[in-house]
């Protein structure tokens, strides 16, 4: 389901694609993020995500007026995980919030891996 905006000219309508890859970049640019991840069917073992496709890694549910978002991610290993969840959702936040006008109710964090150099 997409999101709506209803003004006087119209209604504008946004598809979940383009949220979660407005929510992806959002979080792919805060520190210590690797970037998004999904897990495979057949062992369960994470992967990282290319850049065209982090929209895979993100669900987007749309109640009316407000976006809901889950982001699926990996870390650098020896970073804080409660400090970049917290920068990821508020990054997050409102950079979907500025790009769409639309009111994000929540942002759901979900570290998937760590990376170890």
């Amino acid at each position: 389901m997409a999101a709506e905006i209803k003004n006087e000219n119209g209604i504008i309508r946004i598809s979940n694609v383009v949220i979660a890859k407005i929510a992806g970049y959002a979080a792919t640019k805060c520190y210590g993020v690797v970037g998004m991840a999904i897990r495979t069917g057949k062992d369960g073992i994470a992967r990282l995500l290319k850049k065209e496709n982090l929209d895979k890694g993100i669900k987007v549910k749309v109640t009316g007026d407000t976006v809901d978002i889950t982001l699926f991610v990996i870390i650098e290993y020896g970073i804080n995980i409660g400090t970049v969840g917290d920068i990821i959702k508020s990054n997050v936040k409102y950079q979907v919030e500025e790009a769409t006008g639309l009111k994000v109710g929540s942002v759901t964090v979900n570290v998937e891996s760590i990376r170890v150099n």
